[in-house]
């Protein structure tokens, strides 16, 4: 009989579910006519719910409405809010450049109704999320303001307990599409150098509509794929088409962050189907198991609580 075997990992200290581009228009209208945006939100978020995973946080990295309407977002709350009720989640909204900042924050956030840019520093049991807003009003591409980065710079002094994920919409990073250069994050040299050297452990972002990583400033990027279309990278212009479209799961371990792709589309099963409870059997009868989440912070605890 083979001996008692721990895996090589516990289990993470966090979980995200990284969701971008749901692009909601008012009313019962289809976007653009072609594809149902509510239909493709509502079809993730029951997967999600179904697959039993719990994450901490469900992080939405921007172009929530398609063109900023109040009843997008109203609808947007009405979709998500009751489900990150049931899986206790905290909800992290990122500003698109589809986004209105004012609709936004009065529609979604039942807030003041502001275009200040929307930067924000949330804590999920002492991993801290920081938002920060790319979107320039009235344009497609990204850009960071100097009063941003020195804010960003001035919430990075201090180290979080678990360290820190970045969320934006702009991803800094090179697109495989030649049209993307026009709506990409401008001047991201400032950027990477706010980023060095800090506890800034994942960048998450959103706006190409296909999912991709990357680095930067030795940091791991990882861009979400849209809820409503996508990007067919196999046609030499630009296609968007309704499939494939993907959100990502986010574990989080004490000294990795693994970003996974989670396809919507269905398909036949492959092989042998194993249920859950199952899954546990096996592992019991193989005698290996997993330890729990070690969650152990890299801090004093008191730096946790905040």
């Amino acid at each position: 009989m083979d001996r008692p075997r721990v895996a090589e990992h516990p289990r993470p200290d966090h979980v995200i579910a990284h969701i971008s581009d749901t692009h909601l228009v008012a009313g019962g209208d289809d976007l653009y006519g072609d594809v149902d945006a509510d239909a493709r939100l509502s079809e993730l978020l029951d997967r999600l719910e179904e697959s039993q995973t719990r994450p901490d946080a469900l992080i939405f990295t921007g172009d929530l409405a398609d063109t900023g309407q109040p009843d997008a977002y109203r609808k947007l709350g009405e979709l998500v809010e009751p489900l990150a009720d049931r899986l206790e989640a905290q909800v992290i909204w990122v500003m698109g450049n589809h986004d209105n900042r004012a609709a936004l924050r009065q529609h979604l956030l039942r807030e003041a109704p502001t275009m200040a840019p929307m930067d924000r520093v949330h804590h999920i049991a002492g991993l801290r999320v920081i938002v920060l807003d790319t979107s320039v009003p009235g344009c497609h591409h990204g850009e960071i303001a100097p009063q941003q980065l020195r804010w960003l710079s001035e919430q990075l002094a201090e180290p979080a307990p678990f360290g820190t994920i970045l969320a934006m919409h702009h991803p800094p990073i090179p697109s495989v599409q030649d049209l993307a250069v026009m709506v990409e994050l401008r001047d991201q040299t400032p950027l990477g150098e706010v980023l060095r050297g800090t506890d800034v452990r994942s960048i998450l972002a959103g706006h190409l509509h296909y999912s991709t990583t990357a680095t930067f400033a030795g940091i791991p990027v990882s861009v979400a794929s849209a809820s409503c279309y996508t990007q067919d990278l196999l046609t030499a212009g630009t296609r968007g088409r309704d499939a494939a479209q993907a959100f990502n799961l986010v574990h989080c371990y004490p000294d990795t962050v693994v970003h996974t792709v989670v396809p919507l589309a269905a398909g036949p099963t492959v092989g042998r189907f194993v249920a859950p409870d199952a899954v546990q059997r096996e592992l019991a009868d193989a005698r290996t198991s997993i330890l729990p989440a070690a969650r152990i912070p890299r801090l004093a605890p008191q730096f946790a609580r905040r």
